[in-house]
């Protein structure tokens, strides 16, 4: 971008500070693993992500490869606006597991997986995240209408059911 790092750390904080952007950053722990320590960044608002995109209504968004990006900025936004912790992380190992959110709440390890598709599955990143992260609860938010479980402990959940939830666990 032609810009050095400094420069541009200034930007992301000042975008951040206006609310711009989110800058999720990362969890990590001696798990014996390489972790990403450099922050995730969002765009807050879906609308403005979908301008830049050039993507003008439902169905080009349902057909664009920025479908699954749009959805985890979405939800998670929604998410953190509505869950009473200021603990959120993200976690990612250089190998490749990762872990969309991961949530302090009442002394509970939360972890949710966004997922575009109405079906969503178990990935092996939330099968490595449980075994080295310790988790209390998993859950993978999509944007279907039905919650079922996708594996022991792990269950899929729309993300309105998500948002009532989390406050009560």
């Amino acid at each position: 971008m032609g810009s050095n790092d400094k420069s541009l750390r200034h930007y992301l904080d000042l975008l951040t500070g206006a609310q711009v952007i989110r800058q999720l950053q990362p969890w990590h722990e001696n798990l014996g693993k390489r972790q990403v320590k450099s922050p995730k960044v969002y765009l807050r608002d879906s609308g403005l992500l979908h301008s830049l995109l050039d993507v003008a209504g439902w169905d080009p968004l349902l057909g664009h490869p920025k479908l699954g990006a749009s959805w985890e900025s979405f939800a998670l936004e929604q998410i953190l606006q509505t869950t009473p912790t200021r603990q959120a992380w993200f976690w990612s190992t250089h190998s490749g597991a990762e872990l969309d959110l991961l949530l302090f709440l009442n002394g509970k390890r939360i972890a949710i997986e966004f997922k575009a598709g109405a079906s969503p599955v178990m990935t092996k990143s939330l099968h490595v995240a449980r075994a080295d992260l310790k988790l209390d609860h998993a859950f993978i938010v999509h944007p279907g209408e039905h919650r079922y479980p996708v594996a022991p402990g792990v269950d899929a959940i729309p993300l309105p059911e998500i948002l009532t939830l989390l406050p009560a666990l």
